[in-house]
């Protein structure tokens, strides 16, 4: 079965609604991800940011390739970058490309603004 690009986008579209906001488990995760380094990330960052949400401002896509342009948003409600949770909310822009097989994510690349991120938690910078 040929995946078209709507078929990648809408895929992508579901697995940002059904995370998005929401509690990330491994079960639900695994019914959209086989890539087990996007699986430990989103495991890491939902422990640091539980139930943070990632907001799509624009998405490219080209076969089984979709580049999501956006914003993390999240409580930080658990420790990241050696900084214990503050209850600060953070956002920080970011770039992923996702590239689909056999209906699940199986490669991801991921770009963010980590610096601001670390900055906002350290209260030297407001929430974009």
């Amino acid at each position: 079965m040929t995946v078209t690009a709507a078929d990648s986008r809408a895929f992508i579209t579901r697995y940002l609604d059904a995370l998005s906001g929401h509690p990330k488990p491994a079960e639900l995760v695994a019914g959209f991800v086989s890539d087990a380094a996007l699986a430990e990330h989103i495991a890491f960052v939902e422990a640091a940011f539980a139930s943070y949400e990632l907001v799509s401002d624009q998405m490219v896509v080209e076969g089984d390739v979709v580049a999501m342009r956006g914003t993390f948003r999240g409580r930080h409600s658990g420790t990241f970058a050696g900084i214990p949770a503050t209850g600060r909310v953070v956002s920080a822009p970011l770039m992923i490309f996702y590239r689909l097989e056999d209906g699940r994510i199986a490669q991801h690349w991921l770009q963010f603004d980590g610096a601001s991120l670390v900055a906002q938690l350290q209260g030297e910078v407001a929430a974009a």
